[in-house]
């Protein structure tokens, strides 16, 4: 049996680096801004990168502000030439020689053919996908809940949000459950979904759907309204779902 070699500060340095640049390239959208912006040679807004791909322009500035938060870009505050009165723009701009090669994810094909798959459903339509798959996954997870001290259909709804809380942070998306103003909701600290939940909100909808397939099966009767209050998708620090 060999003996492992202790692992060299170089190559601790290099795998650290490595996981910068897959964090903050890693995702196609991402990368393609990037390289607009390098390309482009004056500084860019996000409205202007919302405009040249034809995304939101908080998206475009969720982008912008990962690759700025890694050391990519650079933020400039100021008056845009031409923009008028009003609030001073925040501009990007390339730090020079930050990155010559840009990582490959494995899963940047996925990430992109559902991205494309996405904007050729009508909204109706991925929006009923998202809740029919989010509610199929969400009883499944129920399912392995099963002997706990309270039988599923059997729980009290307090218990079954904070079970439901549980499960939610074993598969990522670090949750915690409260009760506000008469309601309990589910927070969400992190999203799993990442970057496709920024570009196509309508994931949030599966979030949503876990939750009802999951109390569907933990209590017995109707479940109620169960609302989504705030998404990272829509620039908020947190997801809330109100039950």
């Amino acid at each position: 049996m060999g003996v492992s070699q202790p692992i060299s500060a170089e190559s601790r340095e290099l795998d650290r680096t490595i996981g910068d640049l897959t964090s903050a390239l890693g995702d196609p959208t991402r990368r393609a801004i990037y390289i607009a912006v390098r390309e482009s040679g004056d500084p860019m807004t996000s409205s202007g990168v919302a405009s040249l791909f034809g995304i939101h322009a908080n998206v475009a500035r969720h982008h912008l502000d990962k690759l700025a938060a890694g050391g990519y870009l650079e933020v400039r505050s100021g008056k845009v030439p031409g923009g008028g009165a009003g609030r001073p723009s925040k501009r990007y701009l390339v730090v020079a020689d930050a990155v010559t090669e840009f990582p490959v994810r494995s899963d940047d094909l996925v990430l992109s053919l559902l991205g494309r798959a996405l904007t050729r459903l009508s909204p109706a339509d991925a929006e009923a996908m998202a809740e029919e798959v989010g509610a199929e996954y969400g009883r499944a997870m129920a399912a392995g809940l099963q002997g706990d001290a309270l039988e599923a259909g059997h729980r009290s709804m307090r218990s079954a949000i904070q079970a439901v809380a549980d499960a939610l942070t074993a598969h990522g998306f670090a949750a915690h459950a409260e009760r506000r103003n008469d309601r309990l909701r589910i927070i969400n600290d992190h999203c799993p979904f990442g970057d496709v939940a920024a570009e196509h909100p309508v994931i949030c909808t599966v979030d949503r759907a876990m939750v009802r397939g999951m109390l569907s099966e933990l209590i017995a009767g109707d479940v109620g309204d169960i609302t989504t209050e705030s998404s990272f998708a829509t620039g908020e620090t947190f997801c809330s779902t109100a039950v």
